[in-house]
């Protein structure tokens, strides 16, 4: 495994990381708290020392599982996110008040008296020109509730704005099926030391490259629900790319890069990025971590396999994709 600096906090984190959204089980079925703790010895086992989550997975477990894990693991780093778990999502959520409780009880998830990371949980666009919102989290920090702050951002130009502010970290969507933020927003984190982290890498599987028409989700997963943006951004779910079309595209990059392995190349190719401080993919259970964190030894893109992700992205996903997010 190797590692990179995460902006201004100066974590070195393994540059395969992982997502916790579905730790302990699939999107939609009911929390294991053992599969959990399996899953992440099994990726701390296999040189993963960088975990993401947030207070609404697992209305709340995720948050304390992976609290438990630290307490045992000292070694490692994690972020959690705040503002997102009360529905629908407010402006409000992101203010003062709310933010102050929401670490608190971040705090007292994790049971710690200092957090790592905290990044504001996709706040809507306004807030972003809600300074308070922001000097909170400074108010934060200098009383030593958080270390670092930052945010998880749905579209480019929310990553943009953020740094304005105070910022160590943007978590944005970046994949194979979502090439903005590298022709956009990568250069200007660099050049103000914010870290990057890739999330929904694998484009809530279409990039595994498993995907046909005839799949089929549980009733209760978010690949069955939202793809219209019924419950939060339907950039979430495949990306925000069509479904049967996202299954074609996948299928040309299988073919065209010469792979049976379409999710460990999807991986490498984010880290193709040296913006890019850690990919974020997520497991369910311990088998799903030896795919993802053995990515990481896959050999680097050539000129012309980056060239051919460029070309399947400009026929099937740029528009409307990019002109959305």
């Amino acid at each position: 495994m190797e590692f990179r600096t995460l902006g201004k906090t100066g974590f070195k984190v393994s540059e395969v990381s992982l997502g916790t959204w579905q730790l302990g089980g699939k999107w939609g079925t009911p929390f294991d708290p053992k599969d959990a703790r399996d899953t992440l010895e099994e990726a701390y086992d296999r040189g993963v020392n960088f975990f993401d989550t947030a207070d609404g997975y697992q209305d709340g477990q995720s948050e304390k599982v992976v609290g438990e894990f630290i307490k045992n693991h000292p070694d490692v780093h994690y972020t959690t996110k705040i503002g997102r778990k009360e529905v629908p999502l407010d402006i409000k959520h992101f203010d003062p008040a709310h933010l102050d409780r929401y670490v608190d009880e971040s705090l007292k998830n994790m049971g710690t008296d200092s957090l790592d990371m905290v990044l504001l949980h996709c706040p809507p666009m306004m807030n972003y020109y809600m300074p308070e919102t922001f000097f909170e989290m400074d108010k934060l920090k200098k009383a030593g509730k958080i270390q670092n702050y930052g945010v998880s951002v749905e579209r480019v130009e929310e990553g943009i704005k953020a740094l304005s502010y105070d910022i160590s970290t943007v978590e944005i969507i970046f994949n194979m099926f979502r090439l903005r933020p590298a022709d956009l927003f990568f250069d200007l984190a660099k050049k103000n030391n914010v870290g990057i982290l890739a999330r929904v890498p694998l484009a809530s599987g279409l990039l595994t490259g498993k995907y046909t028409a005839n799949t089929k989700f549980a009733p209760e997963d978010h690949r069955t629900t939202n793809r219209h943006g019924e419950q939060f951004d339907k950039g979430e779910t495949f990306s925000g790319v069509d479904y049967l079309t996202g299954v074609k595209a996948a299928d040309e990059l299988k073919h065209r890069l010469g792979t049976d392995n379409l999710a460990g190349m999807a991986l490498r190719f984010i880290l193709m990025y040296d913006a890019v401080s850690a990919v974020i993919p997520g497991a369910s259970n311990p088998t799903q971590i030896e795919r993802n964190t053995t990515a990481a030894e896959l050999p680097a893109f050539t000129d012309e396999k980056m060239e051919i992700v460029r070309d399947v992205y400009d026929k099937y996903i740029k528009n409307p994709v990019e002109y959305l997010w």
